[in-house]
């Protein structure tokens, strides 16, 4: 009995033996297998970081000629330049007061009619107003008189003349008589003066009535007439200007004086127009003033259409100096990349953004001091398209 307990025992103790055997194998294997897999998963992400670099360096965008083209990206090759060099003064578009006139009535009177109206083209002598005024009929009426007692005293004159020559009368009485003509004659020409100084040299309307007429070719950019109103020598009827040209001013400070002088070039640009013009200093003043403390600075400008209109704020390049550099690309050509200014640098397979160092600016040009040798292609138009990708493709490789 006992023998058989010890035989079923070791029999029991032998199986158990051989299913924890089993079961430790099994275990070694899975363990293997993870092993397995896990490395084959790094060695795969290894693969797709390694594919992921041959795409393209950081910087590198891969673009072909139809795309480049299609995008409206224009080239331009980094070369050596001459720039002239100035200094920027914020300026304000105004009037040339050379051409700009305040018309005003002569004498007091009534306005009868006002046939143009504000911000209207008018031509030299072009009708501006009729004016009604009792002191224009007392100065006619003063002409008429000097000129019927100039007619009487002319045909005293010719017969006193006669008279004296034909030994009737004395010639006292002939010298009388060519006296009185004399100062009917000055009194006359008094009283055509005073007509034309009332009316001013526009043509006179006749009875009580006279004209305001425009003195120059220009635009009624003021107008302070209505019919029926009252008037007299201190109301500024109209202001006319000749926008044709029109002045730039801006300030000069006494530091910067020496280096602004008459006959300066200056290139004047406005942002809000996407414009600039090219001008020369015309004037420096004399003076400094009281409240800026500086000197006033004009620039005359040629403006055919229109486009500089009075009260525009621009910018004034006075140009200083003048010098050549090594390297200068075109101001559309630099971007600001991560707070760094940059250029793209045409590749073989599209552009790589280049940072560089900048130097000075003129005419549009702005000089590569450190980054970029001459002889190499940017993008100079469209480059900020350029940017935007990158900034795309920046995002992408962060996510």
């Amino acid at each position: 009995m006992d023998k058989k307990l010890m035989a079923v025992a070791a029999a029991t103790l032998s199986l158990g033996i051989g299913i924890g055997a089993l079961w430790v194998g099994n275990l070694s294997e899975g363990a293997h297998a993870d092993e397995a897999a896990e490395h084959a998963e790094h060695a795969a992400q290894s693969a797709a970081a390694e594919g992921g670099h041959d795409e393209g360096e950081e910087g590198q965008l891969i673009l072909s000629a139809e795309q480049i083209a299609a995008s409206g990206i224009q080239l331009a090759r980094a070369q050596p330049a001459g720039l002239s060099l100035g200094l920027p003064f914020p300026g304000e578009v105004r009037f040339d007061e050379d051409r700009t006139a305040h018309v005003v009535p002569r004498v007091p009177g009534v306005v009868e009619s006002v046939p143009v109206v504000l911000g209207q083209p008018v031509k030299k002598g072009q009708l501006l107003a009729v004016i009604a005024s009792q002191q224009i009929s007392d100065q006619r009426s003063e002409q008429a008189a000097a000129q019927r007692r100039l007619a009487l005293a002319r045909t005293t004159y010719e017969r006193e003349k006669q008279l004296w020559q034909d030994k009737i009368s004395a010639e006292q009485d002939f010298l009388q008589a060519r006296q009185a003509l004399e100062e009917a004659e000055i009194a006359l020409a008094n009283a055509r003066q005073k007509i034309s100084v009332l009316s001013g040299s526009m043509a006179a309307a006749g009875g009580n009535r006279y004209e305001l007429r425009a003195p120059f070719d220009g635009v009624v950019v003021e107008k302070h007439l209505t019919p029926g109103e009252v008037v007299d020598e201190t109301t500024n009827a109209f202001t006319l200007s000749d926008l044709s040209r029109v002045w730039v001013t801006f300030g000069v400070s006494p530091k910067d004086l020496n280096r602004v002088q008459v006959g300066k070039p200056v290139t004047v640009s406005a942002p809000e127009l996407n414009a600039e013009v090219a001008g020369t200093v015309a004037y420096v003043g004399n003076l400094l003033g009281e409240q800026t403390r500086t000197a006033t600075v004009r620039v005359t400008l040629a403006n055919p259409q229109g486009a500089w209109r009075p009260g525009l704020f621009v910018t004034a390049l006075v140009a200083t100096d003048s010098r050549q550099v090594k390297v200068a690309v075109p101001e559309a050509a630099v971007q600001t990349v991560e707070d760094q200014p940059t250029v793209f640098v045409r590749t073989g397979d599209g552009f790589k953004a280049q940072t560089v160092a900048l130097g000075s600016r003129a005419a549009g040009l702005v000089e590569i001091t450190e980054g970029l040798e001459a002889g190499a292609q940017v993008a100079a138009a469209g480059s900020f398209i350029l940017k935007s990708e990158l900034g795309k493709a920046s995002a992408e490789h962060a996510h």
